[in-house]
């Protein structure tokens, strides 16, 4: 790789994959371009690649592997250099058990039931429900129950728990957060629709991402990057779910001027934590 100023130090950054995908699922491909605009030049490694260790700093993007790994992932996640989202936000978040420590600090959230593989499931008798793993991403709107029952036995299946949730009323809105900061938003149906909720939903997701910082002593700015999942309207908002390991962050739902905007903020984010972790970007090394 040309550097722009090879003088100068470069910190090597690499967006984490998996072996399955170890560039992505295609939804970040302009981070590295928005990224080297900043003059901060990343590539994309597998998270288990011996080589992603021995790096200045990574991004955990596409680590869609990481729930059947949990322990050796977790193990790692404090191995390495420097990490982002940080080891102690991940380590919280990777368990939707979270949701109670958000409760506590007053953010409205949906309540749910966990059941563990082999333990009877049960459900509302009426109205939809949420049901998703309790580790790793993957809450779906279920309107039937004989859909939901069908989607935990999968999840049963395969070893997983699962969190059943009340389905609530109103939409499913995703706030992005890049930063600490709100970035954009999305109406989720059967896909994400481009949106621009009302302030009162992206309250949900600050008060959310606030408490989170708070719970592992953290600045809200460290946080690089927060996904926010919020059922029902500015009347009566309540936070599904907090996505701070690897989340989606649906850049290729964007118009462009959108997206490339959030992804100059994305950059720059990674540009502050560069500075924050004494990394530069352009710092001499032995420097002070």
């Amino acid at each position: 790789m040309k550097l722009a100023r090879p003088d100068l130090f470069h910190p090597r950054i690499v967006l984490a994959g998996s072996r399955q995908q170890p560039s992505g699922d295609g939804d970040d491909a302009g981070l590295v371009a928005a990224l080297r605009r900043r003059g901060l030049h990343a590539r994309w490694l597998p998270w288990d690649d011996p080589e992603a260790g021995s790096v200045d700093l990574l991004i955990l993007r596409a680590t869609h592997d990481y729930a059947g790994r949990l322990d050796e992932f977790l193990a790692w996640t404090t191995d390495v250099p420097n990490l982002l989202n940080a080891p102690a936000v991940v380590a919280w978040n990777v368990g939707r058990r979270y949701l109670a420590d958000l409760a506590d600090r007053g953010v409205p959230t949906l309540p749910g039931q966990v059941f563990a593989p082999g333990e009877p499931l049960r459900l509302p008798r009426v109205g939809p429900v949420f049901v998703g793993p309790t580790v790793g991403t993957g809450a779906r709107r279920c309107n039937a129950r004989s859909a939901a029952a069908a989607y935990a036995a999968e999840l049963h299946e395969g070893g997983r728990s699962v969190l059943v949730q009340p389905g609530g009323s109103g939409e499913e809105t995703v706030l992005i957060f890049i930063g600490g900061a709100p970035s954009h938003a999305f109406i989720k149906r059967d896909t994400l629709i481009q949106a621009e909720p009302d302030f009162e939903i992206w309250d949900i997701g600050a008060a959310a991402l606030a408490a989170a910082a708070a719970e592992v002593s953290i600045d809200v700015g460290e946080v690089l990057y927060a996904r926010a999942h919020v059922v029902g309207d500015r009347r009566e908002p309540r936070l599904l779910e907090l996505q701070l390991v690897e989340p989606s962050l649906g850049w290729q739902r964007l118009d462009a001027a959108t997206r490339d905007h959030a992804q100059h903020e994305f950059a720059l984010g990674v540009e502050s934590a560069c500075e924050r972790l004494g990394l530069g970007p352009f710092r001499q090394p032995g420097s002070h």
